[in-house]
């Protein structure tokens, strides 16, 4: 399956999508940033598609994760955590060596992880969609300067999924923002295993 960065993006922005718990969703909503609750402290994943995310939240029925955000942050930012990102599972195209990877990886400011993409209705579809862990090194920047704007997607993703079970995905779709393929130079697509 091919791996591909599809996402909501402008010249200099791109959306993230994350999935919270109501204190959580709130007090950074109020904010225009994440502020306690949120957590500075432990890696926090960032995923540009949105059915991905509702898949793995479903639909915001999970608990903790019934909040969901469109997060929209700096290309510069978003740019600078592919650079310095590592794979959760070794690859011999990307790392060399099982001990090369695992050096690497315990060191890393920064995971991906690709999974299959998936439908509306929740089929895994035959492309992968990337998921990035951003750790405690780059968290704060992450909260504090990667982050320009915070929107609360949580009715329209309730209205989706609603549309979706009686019968209508085709009216629920159109209510999802675009994503299109994402560029990366050949130098960030090899480290994170893009392209293939």
């Amino acid at each position: 399956m091919h791996r591909e960065i599809r996402a909501d993006f402008d010249a200099e922005t791109i959306v993230m999508y994350q999935a919270y718990s109501p204190v959580i969703a709130d007090a950074a909503l109020a904010a225009g940033r994440f502020v306690e609750p949120f957590s500075l402290r432990r890696m926090t994943w960032i995923k540009p598609s949105l059915p991905w995310l509702m898949h793995r939240s479903n639909w915001g029925a999970k608990a903790g994760q019934e909040r969901i955000l469109a997060v929209r942050i700096t290309r510069v930012g978003w740019e600078k955590a592919l650079s310095r990102a590592v794979l959760t599972a070794p690859e011999p195209a990307v790392h060399g060596s099982a001990a090369a990877w695992s050096a690497a990886f315990a060191g890393a400011a920064v995971h991906v992880q690709w999974d299959p993409e998936r439908s509306l209705r929740g089929a895994a579809l035959n492309h992968y969609s990337i998921q990035v862990g951003v750790g405690r090194e780059l968290i704060r920047e992450y909260a504090d300067e990667w982050v320009v704007g915070l929107t609360d997607l949580t009715t329209t993703v309730q209205k989706v999924a609603k549309l979706i079970r009686s019968g209508q995905g085709d009216r629920g779709r159109k209510l999802l923002p675009p994503e299109r393929p994402y560029p990366v130079s050949q130098e960030v697509a090899r480290r994170i295993g893009a392209g293939r």
